[in-house]
């Protein structure tokens, strides 16, 4: 088996993790969220609003406070959302794992012991390629 097809297997492998699992699940309620979508899109109108008066040349600066102001609310909104609470958790779970093995990964590519080597810490246990220790 070459390396293309070890890393064709490791995706399928990432895909049936939990915590890939678990994402994905919390991603498509909160996509069912009627409310969380309203409120995305709202979000999104304010954004581009802003944007537009933004690049104004005689631009409103206090539309442009009442607009960031909205923004923030409905942003406020967005993230206390029980869907979006439950997705970014999941999220930021497997981003968690996923650079986990990006770094075993990336220090074995440059030497390391890949079944001892700490992904975590970003040290490769070789002071010739450390930037400093954090």
């Amino acid at each position: 088996m070459d390396i293309i097809e070890l890393a064709r297997q490791l995706g399928r492998e990432i895909q049936q993790d939990e915590a890939y699992i678990k994402m994905r699940t919390a991603e498509q309620v909160s996509e069912e969220d009627s409310e969380l979508q309203e409120l995305i899109e709202e979000y999104n109108e304010k954004r581009i609003a802003i944007n537009v008066e933004a690049s104004k040349t005689d631009r409103d600066d206090d539309k442009m406070q009442a607009l960031n102001k909205e923004m923030r609310a409905l942003y406020a909104k967005v993230m206390s959302n029980e869907n979006m609470k439950t997705y970014n958790k999941a999220k930021q779970q497997f981003d968690t794992k996923l650079q986990q093995v990006l770094g075993i990964i990336q220090n074995s590519a440059l030497g390391d012991d890949p079944d001892t080597t700490d992904p975590v810490s970003g040290c490769t246990g070789s002071c010739s390629t450390c930037g400093g220790c954090g």
